[in-house]
């Protein structure tokens, strides 16, 4: 074609073309010489013909485009089909058997149904571990063949219900020597010519003798589920019984066998190719090890792991995702063009048909992406932002699960279980290289791994191999997701009162049909009923003008869902106002991982819409599923945004008449009075918001005190909160009871309930109860008496024979009544039974962030608004104007500022933690301006940058200009800066920290526990020098708490 240039490669061999040029241990490794040495793309010769090559992120991202590219079918692949046939990832895409299978099987790996498989997951991992306790630290370890027993056993236990029980034998299960020798020969029957075949008898024998035991063992699962059928809902669940919704088939046994061989090759090969490599980098760099095993320490600690501690893991996340960066276990995939192509920049032509390998292993070392440090192990690049940032610029820059719609569909599932396994060995074991001279080498099949690696692993903390059983014993508990469906929907009106609404969803793996479901068992309590709930597609061109539409819908890489695929392409079709008339809202799921597609399709339906004539009743909704809870955050959409939105926009469901009137009013508070809490009532000046960016927002309150309470600088104030709304939907929801119900409770006047009058039943649980304290053991012995499963009762008996049990599943997490409560439907608790199980509500202390020297009749806080905080989500809602019940409570007597303002003072905190410390500044300042000598004052202040996160940053450089403070901020997440922490920074200044406290000086600590133990730690060490032990730091921490040094710590 004119204007091209042609491809350049190495020269080639008759017959033979560029086969005997490859490294036959590992190909890709010639692959990428070859890349070195000819640039970002070339051509090689094989017997049947030309191969390119492309290695650089630009022409990856460009043959990317699968309007231009699909995935082919070739090389090695395509021997794979001679074991697993037109197996998902084997078929070609235009084969109707992949789009069955695709279809049927994607929901088996939504988010909901992974979360379901973190206590499976947590049992295999834990089996690994005690086996590297029990060998102890002088037994080298084949990293290898123990992930390779970790990751087989997952798969086939969490996604079959199946048990190879690897780590009860001696040898590895003969499933993976045939596996092994099966993708070996498989990779090199493609690169054979055909007229050599004859030589290879032996070799073709023994690889169909490897495809038969592949089979025998996957027809052995699919027997043993047959012979004892499960309700359990996963893979082999939805291949045996999953319909197609496009089709209507089903599954055939022989596409069963084809599809649980791919899944057991594939689910664990590559995984087990990951962790091993991420453990090398590890100890290769200690300080990435180091960094690691700090956020393991902060968010775990050594109790259990929780599956709430997974999206909280993010540095580990970001270890494995650069360790595909630099390690990819599918190093490159194969497309071919559609219809001739120019590529390159206009540069090259690449003809209809052809073979192109996409050269992961070398585009994601692209120096022009990377710069200098492409070839260095750096996980801070693959954090959340800085990844996004990166992708943004560069797209598709980071490639290992593949592209599009024939990406991994078990992306999640070897996510969730690497960073499992990570977390647990890193919380428990410290590693090294058995043989420290050792190199990375790579053992090539279709995967690549570490070869020849060896490692040693031992115990942390003193531990011995039966104190991690028991530990890992009290941290395995089963994972209870939430049931959107089974609850039968709570009678609030007559359904002729009832106003309709059609929700409709576009959902892949059945988490955009769950919440869809959830809201149509909502609907009712708001006053509407819904009259559809269908797949989006049932909505082309059949969109309602005469009642409102919920849209709930994710991406697929930027490609709307199967179910509704042909609705988008409708509204996308349109070019007038054919929308007019119809009121919508949309709300998106998401997972923030898939960057260049983050909730497109949910966006682009809210404005096409929008945009065709539809008018929007409120604003787009969203979730991350790998940041939070969806369900949570689907509720809080709900609650504070669509229906808000639905009464303002038609109207409440039973409108209420108002009139002047001559009636006589008075007005009460009992609460306090019944609750027994000596409280009054304080009024809201200001609120406002800190730090909107952070994980957990930061908030300044201002509250006028009650006459004739007074307080000093460090202590406290008591809140006494109401639960949030969220919350006590909830238990209205699960008993079913309308919203305007009422109540009256007859019993002992001790109680701290109102009695002897009706009250709404809303008042009384939002206002008089702990809905979210753990369950006590007495609850759990009556929720005993009112369950008629024999399972469910055994089990939550065991709660109260193991209180180690009891402290993982109940005190950890922090389980409330009413959530073991919905866990089982087989328990019936009364409704008041369960009131009478609620301990009284309580108020909440907090540090007072002013001096009455500066304001003596108000009192500011500062906090931090926390998920599931209960004060905090209370004290958010609050205005000026409102009227929060409060009360003094005094600090200890050592969190005072020194009766000398001469004495130095050394000031340490974290996030809201500066609360106390601003009071602190702010007296300084004043009795500054009365002529008082001060001494110096040092605020050590960690938080995430220098912008919002940097809480009264302008207030603290104005005292600092005044000499009333000095400052020094240590940022955790600074943009183009090394991650400091505040006991870093302490360390930092260690001279001047030194010299003040041979002065004398007082030392305030104000944080979390982690931030108190951090400090600590950094303290101990500027005083006592490098190299204390721990029994010398403790000496002296206890000579000083109290005296010289003041902790105040949260969690």
């Amino acid at each position: 074609m004119s204007g091209t240039v042609p491809i350049p490669g190495p020269s080639a061999w008759p017959l033979f073309g560029n086969v005997l040029d490859f490294n036959r241990d590992n190909p890709t490794m010639t692959m990428e010489e070859w890349a070195q040495k000819y640039g970002e793309i070339y051509r090689i010769m094989l017997p049947w013909g030309p191969l390119y090559v492309v290695s650089s992120q630009a022409m990856v991202n460009e043959l990317c485009d699968e309007s231009r590219f699909r995935k082919n079918i070739g090389g090695g692949l395509l021997e794979l089909q001679n074991g697993v046939h037109d197996g998902i990832f084997t078929a070609d895409t235009n084969d109707p058997q992949w789009g069955l299978a695709h279809r049927i099987l994607t929901p088996a790996f939504g988010p909901t149904s992974i979360n379901g498989m973190f206590a499976e997951m947590h049992e295999i991992a834990s089996q690994l571990a005690l086996k590297w306790a029990r060998h102890g630290s002088e037994t080298p370890i084949m990293v290898t063949d123990d992930f390779t027993r970790l990751t087989l056993d997952t798969i086939s236990l969490c996604s079959m219900g199946y048990r190879f029980n690897s780590y009860y034998h001696d040898q590895l299960h003969p499933f993976v020597s045939a596996m092994t020798g099966f993708l070996i020969e498989s990779g090199e029957r493609f690169v054979r010519p055909s007229f050599m075949s004859p030589f290879f008898r032996s070799a073709t024998k023994k690889y169909f003798q490897d495809i038969a035991l592949l089979r025998k063992v996957a027809q052995d699962v699919l027997d043993e589920r047959k012979k004892k059928p499960s309700d359990r809902k996963d893979l082999l669940s939805a291949m045996l019984n999953g319909v197609d919704p496009k089709t209507g088939q089903k599954l055939t046994d022989d596409s069963i066998i084809d599809n649980l061989i791919t899944f057991l090759i594939a689910g664990h090969e590559t995984t087990s190719g990951m962790l091993s490599f991420a453990f090398y980098e590890l100890i290769k760099y200690p300080e990435t090890m180091k960094k690691a095993r700090e956020e393991v320490d902060m968010v775990i600690g050594r109790g259990p792991i929780l599956l709430e501690h997974m999206s909280k893991l993010q540095y580990i996340s970001a270890v494995l995702k650069e360790t595909l960066r630099l390690c990819p276990t599918i190093p490159s995939v194969e497309v071919a063009p559609k219809g001739d192509q120019v590529i390159g920049g206009g540069k090259y032509l690449v003809p209809d048909g052809s073979d192109i390998i996409l050269l992961y292993s070398a585009a994601h070392r692209d120096p022009r992406v990377h710069g200098d440090t492409a070839d260095k192990f750096m996980p801070e690049r693959m954090l959340d932002e800085t990844y996004k940032r990166t992708n943004d610029e560069y797209p598709n820059f980071w490639k290992p699960f593949g592209n599009g719609q024939r990406g991994c569909i078990g992306r999640g599932f070897a996510m969730q279980e690497s960073i499992l396994i990570m977390a647990m060995l890193l919380q428990n074991f410290d590693f090294k290289l058995d043989d420290e001279t050792y190199e990375l080498q790579y053992l090539e099949t279709l995967t690549v791994k570490p070869k020849n690696f060896w490692m040693r692993a031992e115990l942390r903390h003193g531990l011995t191999a039966t104190d991690l059983q028991r530990a890992l014993n009290n941290g395995q508990q089963p994972i209870q997701m939430p049931n959107s469906v089974s609850k039968s929907l709570p009678t609030l009106h007559s359904k002729a009162n009832l106003r309709p609404l059609n929700i409709y969803y576009g959902s892949n793996q059945g988490t955009s049909e769950a919440l869809a479901q959830r809201l149509a068992m909502d609907a009712a309590t708001h006053g509407y009923t819904a009259a559809i709930i269908e797949p989006l597609n049932s909505a082309k061109k059949n969109l309602p003008k005469d009642r409102p539409v919920i849209i709930i819908t994710s991406s697929y890489e930027g490609e709307p869902p199967d179910n509704a695929a042909s609705f988008f392409a409708w509204i996308k079709g349109l070019n007038g106002n054919e929308l007019s008339g119809i009121s919508y809202a949309v709300f998106g799921c998401g997972h923030r991982a898939w960057t260049s597609s983050f909730h497109r399709v949910p966006k682009a339906v809210d404005e096409i819409i929008e945009t065709r004539g539809g008018s929007r009743i409120c604003e787009l909704g969203n979730t991350d599923v790998s940041q939070s809870d969806m369900f949570t955050d689907f509720e809080q959409w709900e609650d504070n945004i669509l229906w808000p939105a639905m009464e303002a926009k038609y109207g409440p469901v039973e409108g209420v008449k108002t009139a002047e009137s001559s009636l006589e009013v008075t007005f009460s508070t009992p609460r306090a009075s019944i609750l027994r809490q000596d409280v009054k009532e304080g009024v809201v000046v200001n609120a406002k918001l800190l730090a909107a960016s952070e994980a957990a927002p930061k908030r300044h309150i201002e509250i006028k005190l009650p006459e004739g309470m007074t307080y000093r600088a460090g202590d406290y104030l008591a809140v006494l909160p109401t639960n949030p709304k969220e919350s006590v939907d909830k238990v209205m929801r699960h008993f079913g009871l309308a919203r305007d119900s009422h109540i009256t409770i007859s019993g002992d006047s001790k109680t701290t309930l109102p009695t002897g009058v009706p009250v709404p039943v809303y008042e009384v649980l939002g206002s008089y109860v702990e809905l979210s304290q753990p369950v006590t053991k007495r609850g759990i012995q009556t929720i005993i008496t009112h369950t008629t499963s024999p399972t469910a009762k055994s089990h939550i008996s065991s709660l109260l024979s193991n209180p180690s049990l009891y402290t993982s599943q109940i005190i950890t997490p922090r389980t409330s009544l009413l959530t073991l409560l919905t866990q089982d439907n087989s328990i019936a608790l009364p409704f008041a039974t369960f009131l009478s199980l609620l301990p009284p509500i309580r108020p909440r202390l907090y540090s007072i962030s002013s001096s009455p020297l500066h304001s003596p009749t108000t009192a500011s806080l500062t906090y931090s608004l926390l998920s599931q905080g209960v004060a905090t989500t209370y004290l958010s809602t609050l205005v000026s104007g409102d009227r929060p019940p409060i009360s003094l409570k005094q600090s200890h007597v050592s969190f005072h500022l020194p009766a000398s303002t001469e004495v130095p003072i050394i000031m340490i905190a974290a996030g809201s933690g500066i609360a106390p410390f601003r009071g602190f500044i702010q007296e300084r300042a004043v009795l500054q301006t009365q002529g008082k000598k001060l001494g110096l004052a040092m605020l050590f202040y960690g938080c995430r940058d220098n912008s919002q996160g940097d809480l009264y940053r302008e207030e603290m450089n104005e005292f600092e200009k005044k000499g009333v403070v000095i400052v020094k901020r240590a940022y955790s997440r600074q943009e183009g800066r090394q991650k400091e922490y505040v006991g870093d920074k302490v360390w930092e200044e260690r001279e001047v920290v030194k010299r003040l406290w041979e002065e004398g000086a007082k030392v305030y600590v104000c944080g979390s526990r982690a931030v108190g133990e951090g400090v600590k730690k950094a303290f101990a060490r500027v005083v006592l020098g490098q190299g204390v032990n721990e029994e010398r730091v403790k000496e002296w921490f206890e000579g000083v708490r109290n005296l010289r040094y003041a902790v105040d710590v949260f969690d």
